[in-house]
């Protein structure tokens, strides 16, 4: 399994207002590197065709998503940050260990991450709950390789 280390990367920029008016915005753009220095240039490679004018690349820390679960539907415009629980028994003891881990779903809502949550865990032997479902700024982002089929399992 492919492990991904990903950035949220913060675009400040002049953006053109509905109204007309150019306004300042920082948007968060969630990358795929493997450092720091790449992440900056993987999100100014993505982002120069669709932004006209000068930007620059304001913060990039480092995200803690162990998984992604993206949609191909057009009402799934946002990005929820889910809080996994996994329960397992210790051996020893017998007792009830909890681990949580966050895995990020592009959905239309709150139910419909959910719903997309439960989709991308089905087959998984784990026992799981899911401890929350939080809607993110995040705006795209940008995995290694467009090709689908790039999920981990």
């Amino acid at each position: 399994m492919a492990m991904h280390t990903w950035f949220i990367c913060k675009i400040r920029y002049e953006k053109v207002m509905e109204n007309g008016m150019n306004k300042k915005v920082i948007e968060p753009y969630l990358v795929d590197a493997l450092s720091f220095t790449e992440a900056e240039a993987r999100i100014i490679e993505e982002m120069t065709p669709f932004i006209s004018g000068e930007f620059t690349v304001s913060d990039i820390s480092r995200a803690n998503f162990s998984e992604l679960f993206p949609s191909e539907e057009e009402a799934a415009d946002r990005w929820f940050k889910c809080k996994l629980i996994f329960i397992t028994l210790d051996d020893k003891s017998g007792a009830e260990k909890k681990t949580s881990t966050y895995v990020l779903v592009q959905g239309a809502s709150t139910e419909d991450a959910t719903t997309k949550l439960h989709e991308g865990m089905k087959g998984t032997m784990a026992e799981y709950r899911i401890g929350s479902v939080v809607e993110t700024p995040i705006i795209d982002v940008y995995p290694y390789g467009k090709e689908e089929g790039n999920k981990e399992v």
